[in-house]
């Protein structure tokens, strides 16, 4: 930890961010306290997220993808090579610092958020695997998360033992508890599952809002540290990049359009509550400064960017119904003619009977 408070707040020094002894993230008995309040919050959130997300799966269903396991096995793949090489390129090319460069990587490799399971439903995705990968990647980020950071920092001058693995590790193993209980409430208890949702949705509601205002507070002084053109275009390009690939990926491995879809919101959607909780759990706030809010700028530009294709693609269907559906309509018409000309034959062979009995 000295290694990256040395290396880190030299950078902070040097781009005369350093935090001053007036600034309201000076170290003072109210800062500690409400320091200690911002962690336990993102605790929470991550807690009850991942809590909920657990009680929308269904053991059966987690096994039926296991046997059949190519597109969990693509989303995965998408997941933890796209985004992480993505964040990795994009602080190279901007140049960012290292505090900048290590939020970024750690956002990139973080697993796939529970903002995705929505955003596949508006695209008409296939639910059961957005949960399935959903729950999956959080699994996988226990082993896969620390070995990309490990393996990406060695790119960036003092970050080589710069990153808190141990911190990332245990915040994970929070986020996986948490999990493992929703899925044995939604197992055991099913009838729970939906009040624990429901409560769980207003307790995350008043806990975030809490977090901003907390948030906005500790770090008013250092704010504009958030908003440079370099932090603000990482954000904006990484999910339109996952969302872009993640769909290449799906079409070249030839899952239907439907996975394609999911692949794509499960590729660009972080799980910005886990970042959130590792960047402010995991590096002293001194450290990490503003920039454990850069999950919320990235949240923010993910949710737009995933709007406007979600737009883009009910537009699409409105005006050019799905190639299933002409298939469909083509083979009900077919059908429909068969019928007719069956019918036809029925009555041609009634007419022939009668006229034979007749003659007879």
């Amino acid at each position: 930890m000295n290694v990256i408070n040395s290396s880190i707040d030299r950078v902070l020094i040097d781009n005369d961010g350093g935090l001053s002894a007036n600034s309201s993230m000076s170290n003072t008995t109210t800062f500690r306290a409400m320091n200690m309040a911002i962690n336990f919050l993102s605790l929470a959130i991550v807690f009850i997220t991942m809590i909920s997300l657990g009680c929308t799966m269904e053991i059966s269903k987690i096994k039926a993808h296991i046997l059949k396991p190519k597109g969990v096995a693509i989303a995965l793949l998408a997941q933890f090579f796209i985004m992480p090489l993505s964040a990795f390129c994009l602080a190279k090319v901007l140049q960012m610092d290292p505090i900048k460069a290590v939020t970024v990587l750690i956002c990139g490799c973080c697993p796939g958020g529970t903002l995705s399971n929505i955003f596949s439903l508006i695209v008409k995705g296939d639910m059961n695997l957005s949960i399935i990968m959903t729950t999956c990647s959080t699994f996988a980020a226990l082993g896969l998360m620390p070995l990309l950071l490990c393996i990406l920092c060695q790119g960036f001058p003092g970050l080589q033992k710069a990153v808190p693995y141990v911190g990332i590790v245990t915040t994970l193993l929070c986020t996986l508890l948490a999990c493992t209980i929703g899925i044995l409430i939604n197992h055991y208890k099913p009838k729970y599952s939906r009040i624990v949702k429901k409560t769980g949705l207003w307790i995350l509601l008043i806990s975030s809002i809490t977090l901003f205002i907390l948030s906005a507070y500790v770090v008013k002084d250092v704010l504009w540290m958030i908003v440079m053109a370099d932090v603000l275009t990482a954000a904006a390009l990484m999910p339109l990049i996952g969302f872009t690939l993640g769909y290449v990926l799906s079409v070249i491995c030839k899952l239907s359009p439907q996975c394609s879809r999911t692949v794509s919101m499960e590729t660009g959607f972080q799980n910005i509550q886990l970042c959130t909780a590792i960047l402010k759990v995991a590096f002293p706030p001194q450290v990490i400064g503003p920039m454990f809010l850069f999950p919320l700028i990235y949240v923010a530009f993910q949710c737009s960017e995933a709007f406007l294709m979600a737009l883009c693609f009910t537009s699409y269907r409105t005006l050019k119904p799905p190639a299933g559906d002409k298939d469909t309509n083509k083979y009900a018409d077919a059908k429909q003619e068969e019928e007719k000309k069956q019918l036809k034959q029925n009555q041609q062979w009634s007419a022939e009977e009668d006229y034979s009995r007749d003659e007879e």
